[in-house]
């Protein structure tokens, strides 16, 4: 009954909002009950008022009806923007008393925090669900922010501003002791008409500034230099906590300093006006310099969301032409000495500010602040505040390279984090694998006869889960939905499923081995994405169409975009040469897909297809092979690269980025060795990223820097015991070989821990042990001779198998060329009839990483260099 009344509650405050693509569920958990009622004197209107014969209307953003009881308070309400179209604001009306709001923010989102008509956003909700976008503050003694003639701020559309979250802190509840109810807030003036000039903000911020306890001045300094189409600033705000003395932002041009806004953040923090106008183009150098104070303090201070914490913030609200409009932009680097030797004298000269004019809740008036006043200081959530992007490092000591697996085509996390990996057992991708029609030739081998969906404990490496077999032929892509349900592609099969976690079949797509670009065919689908609040299903497609097709939650086809791009040529957005990997942004409704080909990420709006941005870096090189999104910082990308089709090329490596700018943060690579073939990636929450290699047969870890494993598995933590860390692997290793554990290998494991257990100190039973392993041995090798010359003269050839396999691990080794091996194509063609195409090259012992003299070339394994042919049908 609960589950009903929330869907009926769901259903009702998606068409109140008028937000049919992005509710979720999961929200109404949030602040169910309303302490207070709505009152008749506030606004109740949530919509703009629109007239149909005039371009201007009004959208109001008024509180409704609040009644703090706590002194310090932070509340929030949110309104849609008009949908499915750009608006303009061009300005704000506040509505508000200095003796009951002491200030407020508002902010555009993708996304608000909740969808409640209001919420204590002083908390851990916060304002946004994603990025908080500032675009206007009224503080009581502060002048009211006024935009120029034909320059508003651009919402709505493909923006990815959908929602305007108002903040209201209300500092001293003493007004409120007769129990009214607060409708403070803003009063938009918008307009559909485009304006010639948009407005935007640029934010200068620390990251890594430390103050020392009782240190007399610190400075934090910043500087990026400026490389966008020229921007006139005309407003300033800036932002620091208690220890902030004065903040000061400078224009350097041809080594002259021109002032841009210069104030105490201990004062209102609105924006002032600036006194000049003036300019910032390509070239020049924007600074800022937040002087702090750590008198008072004993602990070290560091940047960080808390009261107790620091933070540098200057926001320059600017604007610039609309065709070369950037609505937002960041600097976070640390300006050099040396530059910073020419600041100003007055950037380095506190302004005093009176008690009764200092922004409550940041200045206590004392000179000794008591730190448990700061301590219960409310949580600042308004702030647009950016993590410092940690160095993604190998976790050395996590046995990726100990999995016993074929070649790793895809990783994805369940809903517990996880890790999933998707292999291809005893088949691999190669040269011959297909025909000029992309007809799978080997199909008579049947299909992968072992697990090739493995779930594991990310730490310990346990297998969760195991399912999969006797279905795939050569996996491709996996991703999991809200239901841990797996979603797959099969290159072989031309086909997409759904399977349960425990492997049912639940929705198959596509024909068996009929390659084909209608809406019932697929030509070697590479992966899928499931949108988590509709249910709707993408698939890129492919090798062979260079397409994105979109189905329903049950598989009915809806539609699809994109078109094929040639190798000659800068390729045109929408255009692909092998879509190779899908990631969704669930808070802003895009898909981001890997072209693979291109070298670039190309995001899309995922229910319509429309085109909205590509990135691409110098770094890619020109093949980008996997993608894979988190909302980390208001959205971070995660995607790994391939080796040049000709020539050396870049290197092949790792890469982090800003998803809202497309900034390059950070770049990573395994330490021990390199990466052979980087095929799939996915991140997880905690940042621990996940690289599944197809060439060398194993799954890459990796951590930020200050988490880094720098320790083995085997010593990780209590009850870790040595043997627990062999089953595992034994367990991986007996999922490929036929899920059966060989008495040889039990015996390894005994000896194991018998040699654990005795390394202590010296004892009878070593010596006795010592002085039987030479007798031991003899009888071992008069066994070995007498088993040798048996199996010469035409023991069991399975037998034979059986014994080579027993030995070790099959699937660590597939990759080897030793003469010695296993050799599983002539293992085929001799049992059981078959063509050995395709197989030659598999063999059971060898290194991973050894290459073949006789048969090595540039397709050693399924990402062979030549791109496919173009289909015979059309892929329209």
């Amino acid at each position: 009954m609960a589950g009903f009344i929330n869907k009926v509650l769901l259903v009702f405050l998606i068409l109140q909002n008028n937000c049919m693509c992005h509710e979720s569920t999961s929200l109404l958990k949030r602040y169910q009950q309303s302490p207070w009622t709505l009152p008749s004197g506030c606004p109740k209107n949530r919509h703009p008022d629109i007239s149909p014969n005039s371009p201007n209307f009004k959208l109001e953003v008024r509180m409704p009806g609040v009644t703090p009881v706590m002194s310090d308070s932070y509340f929030c309400t949110f309104v849609p923007v008009p949908p499915g179209q750009k608006s303009y604001i061009v300005d704000f009306k506040p509505h508000a008393s200095m003796e009951t709001a002491h200030h407020m923010l508002l902010f555009g989102c993708s996304m608000p925090a909740t969808n409640e008509d209001y919420w204590d956003c002083g908390g851990r909700y916060g304002t946004c669900l994603d990025e908080a976008k500032i675009m206007y503050a009224w503080a009581r003694n502060a002048p009211p922010t006024r935009l120029p003639a034909d320059v508003g701020f651009r919402v709505g559309g493909n923006t990815d501003i959908n929602y305007i979250v108002l903040q209201v802190h209300y500092g001293d509840v003493t007004a409120f002791r007769d129990n009214h109810k607060d409708c403070s807030g803003v009063t938009l003036q918008m307009t559909f008409f485009q304006q010639p000039l948009i407005a935007g903000i640029y934010l200068l911020l620390s990251d890594d500034t430390v103050i020392p306890p009782g240190e007399k001045v610190v400075n934090a300094d910043i500087a990026c230099l400026y490389k966008q189409t020229a921007i006139h600033p005309f407003a300033f705000r800036t932002h620091t906590h208690q220890l902030g003395q004065v903040v000061s932002g400078y224009r350097v041009r041809d080594g002259k300093w021109t002032l841009i806004g210069r104030q105490s953040p201990q004062l209102p923090q609105a924006f002032y006006h600036m006194e000049n106008s003036m300019d910032i183009k390509y070239g020049d150098t924007i600074t800022a310099r937040c002087v702090f104070s750590g008198k008072g303090r004993t602990t070290v201070t560091r940047i960080g969301r808390t009261s107790k914490d620091e933070m540098c913030n200057l926001y320059i609200m600017y604007y610039m032409e609309a065709k070369h409009a950037k609505p937002y932009m960041y600097c976070m680097q640390e300006g050099s000495p040396e530059l910073f030797k020419h600041i100003p004298p007055e950037a380095n000269i506190p302004i005093p500010v009176s008690p009764d004019m200092a922004m409550h809740g940041h200045h206590t008036g004392k000179e000794n602040p008591d730190e448990n006043v700061i301590l219960q200081q409310p949580k600042r959530e308004e702030e647009v505040v950016l993590d410092q992007v940690s160095h993604l490092e190998e976790a050395i000591d996590w046995p990726g390279e100990k999995l016993k697996l074929g070649q790793v085509s895809g990783v994805a996390l369940d809903s517990k984090n996880n890790l999933v990996i998707f292999h291809r057992g005893n088949h691999v991708w190669d040269e011959n694998s297909f025909d000029q029609k992309h007809i799978y030739q080997p199909q008579g081998i049947g299909p992968i006869q072992y697990n090739t969906i493995l779930t594991l404990d990310p730490v310990s490496v346990k297998v969760l889960n195991g399912v999969g077999s006797n279905i795939f032929y050569l996996p491709h892509g996996i991703s999991t939905d809200k239901d841990d349900n797996f979603w797959v592609t099969d290159v072989a099969l031309h086909q997409v499923f759904k399977l349960g976690p425990r492997g049912d079949y639940l929705l198959v797509l596509g024909q068996a081995f009929q390659p084909g670009s209608d809406s019932s065919h697929f030509c070697q689908p590479t992966d899928v994405a499931v949108d988590p609040a509709h249910g709707n299903v993408y698939v890129s497609d492919g090798y062979c169409n260079s397409r994105i097709i979109q189905f329903s939650p049950e598989g009915k086809f809806i539609m699809q975009w994109g078109e094929g791009s040639s190798l000659s040529g800068i390729p045109k957005p929408g255009q692909f040469f092998i879509p190779h990997s899908l990631t969704f942004v669930p808070v802003l409704g895009q898909l981001c897909v890997a072209d693979r080909e291109n070298g670039r990420i190309q995001c899309f709006i995922a229910q319509s297809g429309q085109f909205l941005r590509e990135i691409q870096h110098p770094e890619f090189g020109e093949r980008l092979f996997a993608v894979s999104y988190t909302p980390d910082n208001g959205g971070q990308l995660y995607a790994v690269n391939g080796e040049a089709l000709v020539g050396k090329g870049v290197p092949v490596q790792g890469f982090v980025l800003n998803f809202t700018t497309g900034e390059l943060l950070d770049i990573f690579k395994p330490t021990k060795q390199n990466f052979l073939m980087p095929h799939d990636i996915v991140a997880a929450d905690d940042k621990t990223i996940y690289v599944g290699d197809v060439q060398a047969n194993t799954v890459w870890k990796f951590v930020p820097a200050e988490k880094a494993e720098h320790r083995s598995v085997k010593k990780a933590g209590p009850g870790m015991e040595m043997h627990e860390i062999d089953a595992t692997e034994t367990f991986l290793e007996a999922e490929i070989e036929g899920k059966m554990r060989t008495p040889n290998v039990l015996e390894k494991h005994k000896s194991n821990n018998v040699l654990k257990q005795s390394s202590t100190a010296v004892s009878p039973v070593l010596i006795t042990l010592l002085l039987i392993i030479p007798v031991v041995m003899l009888v071992g090798i008069g066994l070995f001779i007498h088993l040798r010359k048996g199996k010469i003269y035409g023991e069991d050839p399975d037998s034979k198998l059986e014994s080579i396999q027993s030995s070790g691990g099959i699937l660590g080794r597939l990759r080897g060329k030793s003469s010695r091996g296993l050799n599983l194509g002539n293992f085929f063609a001799s049992h059981r009839g078959y063509s050995r195409k395709g197989f030659d090259r598999l063999s059971t012992e060898g290194s991973d990483q050894e290459k073949d003299d006789e048969e090595g070339t540039d397709s050693e394994t399924e990402e062979y260099s030549a791109p496919p042919l173009p289909p015979t049908t059309s892929s329209s």
